[in-house]
């Protein structure tokens, strides 16, 4: 039996981040993913957003001031995925994390999307990616969804900027 979500139109507003720097984070998620600066209170919380929301990042050190990421092993958040709206804005993102001197943790084809994957200032991880169009997506013969996690053709990605 599938089951129907609730409200069919709900989305994920925002994702809220302990960090340990406040300065360093909001330079890192405006200057290197991208939001905007929508809104700060004093020296312990920023909010972010794109496209002119309220915010899609809160940041705060309330209880995170110069603290150290979680050890491996520990649950908690695995990524906030960040989705750009074409595959351009996507590589004008890869080539701001090259220009900050970042390193990718990984990157995929999961056939629905094409993603990057890093770590922000903080350790958390964060993906990049945009999705295919919809009448792209790989199906069963069932009608399901399929994904994969194929290696991802980033030369092709960054081409983009070529165009």
């Amino acid at each position: 039996m599938t089951q129907q979500p609730t409200v069919p139109t709900m989305q994920i507003g925002h994702v809220h981040l302990r960090v340990s720097d406040l300065e360093r984070a909001i330079a890192f998620y405006r200057d290197v993913i991208g939001f905007e600066l929508t809104l700060r209170y004093g020296t312990q919380t920023a909010f972010l957003g794109a496209g002119g929301y309220h915010h899609h990042i809160g940041l705060n050190t309330w209880e995170s001031a110069g603290g150290t990421p979680a050890p491996r092993g520990h649950t908690g958040l695995y990524h906030t995925a960040i989705l750009y709206p074409t595959r351009k804005a996507l590589a004008e993102a890869i080539k701001r994390v090259n220009n900050a001197g970042l390193s990718l943790d990984g990157a995929a084809d999961h056939g629905v999307s094409e993603a990057v994957y890093l770590r922000d200032p903080d350790g958390n991880g964060v993906e990049l990616y945009r999705d295919r169009p919809r009448e792209d997506w790989p199906l069963e013969p069932d009608g399901s969804l399929t994904m994969n996690n194929a290696p991802l053709d980033l030369d092709a990605i960054m081409a983009e900027l070529d165009t």
